[in-house]
């Protein structure tokens, strides 16, 4: 049996991406219609729509979905959640690991949600620094806890392929709210991403 994907994109938009892409092939200075572009600029225009579906998906619905009540205060962490994300200045991947950690206020939230909280707004034309603040918002304002705190590390393609051309440069993003404001208790969430447990 042959191998059959499905993929559903809106059929406009891919078409009006798909012929932007071919003219941006052709405006290199290389031929649309050779056998390895010729599916080039519907692939892109898919791959676009892929990669940008954080419009059109609602963080707080997803974390309000798998709200459970629960007597549990301590903290709780996610970490080494893989980024991949798309920087608006140059249309350049930028990737890396994010840290998120809540202190729970009569409510936990599905650990699966924290990951596809952070796909949300890495699937849309970012920068490192407003992702960082809009997983930390859309986290405090859907479960009202008693603190969240969100470091995200990345590597910027923007800076390794083109311009300053530095390979080996990373960026760390950070903000807290409520108890991880207070020094002791973000030196523990740091303390616990930092860890190695296993």
């Amino acid at each position: 049996m042959a191998y059959n994907k499905q993929d559903i994109y809106d059929d406009a938009i891919t078409e009006s991406i798909a012929a932007m892409y071919g003219n941006m092939i052709d405006a290199l200075g290389e031929e649309k219609e050779r056998e390895g572009l010729v599916k080039t600029p519907e692939r892109a225009a898919k791959a676009m729509q892929f990669l940008t579906q954080g419009y059109q998906q609602d963080a707080g619905e997803i974390l309000r979905s798998a709200l459970f009540k629960e007597d549990y205060n301590e903290m709780v962490v996610v970490k080494d959640i893989e980024v991949y994300s798309l920087c608006e200045h140059h249309l350049l991947p930028f990737f890396g690991k994010a840290h998120v950690a809540y202190i729970p206020n009569g409510y936990v939230v599905g650990l699966s949600k924290i990951p596809r909280v952070i796909d949300v707004f890495a699937r849309r034309l970012q920068v490192q620094e407003r992702m960082t603040h809009e997983i930390l918002h859309a986290i405090d304002d859907a479960l009202k806890p008693q603190g969240v705190a969100v470091v995200i590390e990345a590597s910027h393609m923007c800076m390794m392929m083109r311009g300053v051309q530095k390979q080996n440069s990373s960026t760390t993003t950070s903000a807290f709210t409520g108890a991880f404001r207070k020094l002791e208790t973000r030196n523990e969430f740091l303390s616990l991403i930092t860890a190695k447990l296993r």
